[in-house]
């Protein structure tokens, strides 16, 4: 009779799952097994539902998070009570880290967009893993200046001066470069509300202006499915608009 391996114990799965999710993440990229295994038993889980906050502008870092599963928002919210996205974060991107070394704590809010799940990296002992291990204070520093490219992107697209030109800019930055004339299909992660946060205006408006952009001939609309019938055109018609 053959003999059969025993079954992976339920430590070992989580930790092979852990880690998975850590190598997906770029701040962990490399890292050798024995790295990986020593931040895999740091982390715990934390669940969310559908627009629970993961924390709020000024709590106290608890730590810093990874992605596993759905889509937080990261926003401020302005004097007059609008909601401006900073970020939509999704699988397996890390968010909150420059909040470890912050004494204010968070700078911003981090809402679920629907059911998600995090891994939290805990402050206290990441902080003492990075003393022994500078080459991780490196990664970090990466991963914060990825984060403020982001921040600078979108402080130059919202300056774009109107709706419709920061629709078209958003849909030909997620086409192939350089443009061609054979259609391309973007399927939304999240609602059409939260990709009117990203772009400074309503999802009344949004709807307005993805029905324009239909009427148009440049966009096909079905669900979360985004058709841009020619991206070729549409650049061409984005480089009119930004040159007038």
């Amino acid at each position: 009779m053959r003999a059969h391996s025993p079954l992976p114990h339920k430590d070992e799965l989580r930790s092979t799952a852990l880690k998975m999710t850590l190598r997906g993440c770029q701040l962990f990229q490399g890292l050798s097994e024995q790295d990986l295994d020593g931040i895999a038993s740091l982390l715990r889980l934390r669940s969310l539902e559908k627009d629970a906050y993961l924390f709020r502008e000024g709590e106290p870092a608890e730590g810093f998070y990874i992605m596993q599963r759905g889509t937080v928002n990261v926003h401020r919210v302005n004097a007059a009570g609008k909601e401006q996205v900073i970020h939509v974060f999704r699988p397996p991107e890390s968010l909150g880290e420059a909040a470890l070394a912050s004494p204010t704590g968070y700078p911003a809010d981090a809402r679920a967009v629907e059911a998600s799940s995090v891994l939290i990296v805990p402050k206290v002992e990441f902080l003492g893993l990075v003393s022994q291990r500078p080459d991780l204070a490196m990664r970090m520093l990466g991963s914060m200046s990825q984060h403020l490219r982001v921040l600078v992107g979108m402080l130059d697209d919202l300056t774009l001066k109107d709706v419709e030109t920061r629709l078209a800019n958003w849909l030909v930055k997620r086409c192939p470069q350089p443009p061609t004339s054979t259609s391309t299909v973007i399927r939304l992660s999240a609602t059409k509300r939260v990709l009117a946060a990203e772009l400074g205006t309503t999802a009344e408006t949004l709807s307005r202006t993805l029905a324009q952009f239909r009427d148009l001939g440049l966009l096909n609309v079905k669900g979360a499915a985004l058709t841009i019938v020619n991206p070729a055109r549409l650049d061409a018609w984005l480089q009119r608009r930004l040159s007038d």
